[in-house]
């Protein structure tokens, strides 16, 4: 992951680093969230464009609004990890999908036309860009909150903010 800049944001839920490579959004996160990346002596540079973009975004986001926009964002993973990112993209904003139909749809893209929910399950949970890429709203197969790697609370609140029930 290429990480030359960063900043912060403070979300609702707890203080939150955007991190950049000068031009695209390259990773977002909770502070002290599960893999979460460790940069190497990145520039604080509150002042990019992409971090107001993304700024602005998660502004409308928390105070309840579906942004109509989109800051310029680059995932770097592997090619299966940069596949399941792309179908959590095309989630809709208040819906929820699980592990197992993100997994029947990458086996539809796969030679043996198997593919498992748990494989899914990691890169889901390896998705750099908090909310914005929202694999928050992926669940367990009866609908459990499972796996988020901001924590469930955060998960649970941020489904309910799109549900409009968040409090």
């Amino acid at each position: 992951m290429n990480i030359l800049h960063i900043s912060t944001y403070a979300s609702p839920l707890g203080p939150m680093t955007l991190a950049s490579d000068g031009e695209a959004l390259t990773a977002l996160w909770f502070d002290g969230q599960q893999y979460a990346p460790t940069p190497s002596a990145p520039r604080t540079n509150p002042a990019l464009p992409v971090f107001r973009k993304t700024k602005d975004w998660l502004d409308c986001y928390f105070g309840g609004g579906r942004p109509s926009f989109m800051p310029p964002i680059r995932l770097h993973g592997t090619p299966f990890r940069q596949a399941v990112w792309e179908l959590l993209r095309q989630i809709p904003y208040g819906e929820t999908v699980t592990y197992k139909d993100i997994a029947l749809q990458m086996a539809r893209l796969n030679p043996t036309g198997r593919m498992s929910a748990q494989a899914v399950g990691g890169a889901v949970g390896h998705n750099p860009v908090s909310i914005l890429v929202p694999c928050h709203r992926v669940v367990g197969t009866d609908g459990s909150l499972t796996g988020y790697a901001g924590g469930l609370h955060r998960k649970q609140w941020l489904l309910a903010l799109e549900q409009g029930t968040a409090q």
